[in-house]
């Protein structure tokens, strides 16, 4: 009888252990390009299988043992006498199955063993290859959020409001740009994993910031987004456990979501801070983001790029209200943030925080420095900020200028609805 649920459970599968049979395809046939497809082709065949005959077993072990076939299947064509396939069939071969493989046939995948350190070498090296510095970023944030993430190219697609074909192509140039530069499947070697580990936390970060302040387009946040990056980072940090930026990130990631049940009313309009309903922020996703904060400290470095922005999530975090946020802390900690990392979008948000500790006044002369040096020249958040500050201080034709410039500016529907009403109520 066929399985109503068996498309279900290879959607949840998939998303799952997606990551791991790519890698272990990948290292079985040193072939990233192939092995993507493999798995891609694997998942294509349970879903035609498992709501007809039922969801197997070792579901993990049923996709990995189908791109097994499918690779030897590959090879087989390639050349009788290629040596990949010979050394593959001897693995696979009468002498038994070795721990941390998977017997050819999917009817007995339930045999397969899993070698859980093999698995996470394999889903570190694949996170460092998709996010290898030779890709260019949409290609890296694209290639992980289908290798690692196990996202379709719809689901890519509709998360940053591009094409299907746009995201697909990303993808394709992006196998083709490895295949060419050669990169290894491999976790790097100890002197550039540091380097190469700030590729993959950015990568996250970027899916993250995309998803939690949507830069166009009708939604303020794309909530199936947001928990992708925070998933991944999570994964991260199993991967590099004495690692204090993945911590770091992770507990920004964190904070940061524990907000959004209340940045939001009912009709998806934004919400500001200050009137955010504060009972409604997600105490689990709080604790969650403190631990993960306490352990990038414990670990002894110093808080790097994400930890100090965790650091200022937490200051909101725990705060009763606008008015009893620590505010010269958040202060300390955006000059800190600026020294490690000069931006003019911390600089911005130095100067809101200068507001609340400091007046309007002392955050002008930050903000008007920023308009004379022109960084933020086409983006909205610096008219925004500065006519908010002009507001607060009575004077009302010029923030009417910056919040019409911003209205103008502004790429995403809900933002742009939050600023007209403040337009409107300069009168």
């Amino acid at each position: 009888m066929a399985d109503p649920t068996g498309r279900e459970a290879v959607a949840a599968i998939w998303r799952i252990e997606s990551a791991r049979i790519v890698g272990a395809l990948t290292r079985y046939t040193g072939d990233f390009a192939l092995a993507e497809d493999l798995a891609q082709e694997a998942l294509a065949e349970a879903l035609v299988t498992w709501p007809r005959d039922g969801v197997p077993r070792n579901p993990a072990g049923w996709l990995l043992a189908v791109g097994r076939r499918r690779a030897i299947d590959a090879f087989r064509r390639r050349s009788a006498l290629d040596e990949r396939y010979a050394a593959l069939a001897r693995e696979l071969g009468e002498g038994g199955v070795a721990a941390g493989s998977a017997v050819a046939d999917p009817d007995h995948a339930e045999d397969v063993l899993w070698d859980p350190d093999q698995i996470d070498d394999d889903v570190l090296a694949l996170m460092f290859v998709s996010c290898h510095p030779v890709l260019s970023r949409e290609a890296r944030v694209a290639l992980t959020l289908r290798v690692v993430g196990g996202l379709t190219s719809d689901e890519i697609a509709r998360g940053f409001l591009v094409p299907t074909a746009t995201v697909q192509a990303r993808i394709t140039r992006a196998k083709k740009t490895l295949a060419a530069a050669r990169v290894p499947f491999a976790v790097p070697a100890a002197d550039e994993r540091i380097e190469r580990l700030g590729s993959v936390l950015s990568v996250i970060y970027l899916v993250f910031t995309e998803a939690s302040s949507a830069s166009s387009g009708p939604e303020l946040i794309r909530f199936d987004l947001a928990r992708e990056a925070r998933r991944l980072a999570r994964v991260l940090t199993r991967l590099v456990p004495n690692e204090p930026e993945a911590y770091g990130l992770l507990a920004l990631l964190e904070l940061t979501a524990a907000r959004f049940p209340a940045r939001t009313g009912p009709d998806g309009e934004p919400v500001l801070l200050e009137h955010q309903d504060r009972r409604r922020w997600d105490r689990a996703a709080i604790r969650r983001g403190r631990a993960a904060l306490a352990r990038a400290e414990q670990l002894g470095r110093g808080l790097g790029f994400y930890g100090l922005q965790a650091a200022i999530a937490e200051c909101h975090a725990v705060a009763s209200s606008v008015d009893a946020t620590d505010w010269e802390r958040v202060v300390l900690l955006y000059e800190a943030l600026g020294r490690l990392a000069p931006s003019p979008v911390v600089e911005l948000n130095r100067a809101v925080a200068v507001s609340m500790a400091r007046g309007p006044a002392a955050a002008l002369r930050i903000v008007d420095e920023l308009a004379a040096a022109g960084p933020l020249s086409t983006s909205h958040l610096l008219p925004t900020v500065r006519g908010e500050l002009l507001a607060r201080l009575g004077r009302a034709d010029e923030a009417r200028s910056e919040l019409e410039r911003a209205v103008g500016w502004c790429g995403n529907e809900r933002e742009r609805e939050v600023l007209a009403r403040k337009l409107a109520d300069l009168g």
